[in-house]
């Protein structure tokens, strides 16, 4: 069973999406849930589960990334989450997790993509573009924001959308399902990175 820790920073809902995913219980098990704010609301939704939290970063009452790596290594942690998690990840514990941190983005990366380019800020920006679809993005996390190679996306059309949070409410239950596949794809040993490339074999 692959071992998860999920990096969050606001209401959980792509951790619940995991938790409750029918197709992952049998795969994959949250060992963990990390956050950059001493609370939000995705805690809660970990310790309705019985996961612990941990608050990284530099502020009184967090935890280093040093210890994080500690931690990860006790609990024998295969795959990193970033569902929504906002801060940049320090290049020492990415090199020491490499190809073993993906990220879902709320947009076809690369577009739409880099520092501050999260939530309402994705779907904002996409709205004023006149772009005729968005969705959503999975990829391996490198050292910049959202540069690394993506391992999955899907498309939604958003011709007719009166608002930004219309392109949300469209893209949000594509987030979900996207994330879920992709973790059962690591989990069941399906995704490769060739030459370049990520490749998922069916």
């Amino acid at each position: 069973m692959l071992a998860l820790a999920v990096f969050v920073s606001g209401r959980g809902s792509n951790l619940r999406a995991i938790l409750e995913s029918s197709k992952l219980k049998e795969l994959v098990q949250v060992k963990v849930v990390v956050g950059d704010k001493l609370f939000c609301p995705a805690f809660d939704v970990a310790k309705n589960f019985s996961i612990p939290v941990y608050s990284v970063g530099n502020k009184e009452g967090f935890i280093s990334f040093d210890d994080l790596r500690t931690i990860f290594e006790k609990l024998d942690i295969n795959l990193i989450v970033l569902a929504g998690f906002l801060k940049m990840i320090p290049a020492d514990f990415i090199k020491s997790f490499s190809n073993r941190i993906i990220n879902i983005h709320p947009a076809l990366l690369p577009s739409f993509g880099g520092s501050g380019m999260y939530g309402m800020n994705v779907h904002r920006a996409v709205f004023e573009s006149s772009a005729q679809v968005s969705g959503a993005s999975v990829h391996f996390v490198d050292e910049s924001y959202d540069t690394g190679k993506i391992i999955a996306q899907k498309c939604v059309d958003i011709s007719d959308v009166k608002s930004p949070e219309e392109i949300a409410e469209r893209v949000l239950p594509v987030e979900h399902q996207l994330l879920a596949n992709v973790i059962e794809n690591i989990a069941l040993g399906r995704v490769f990175v060739d030459n370049f490339r990520v490749r998922v074999e069916k």
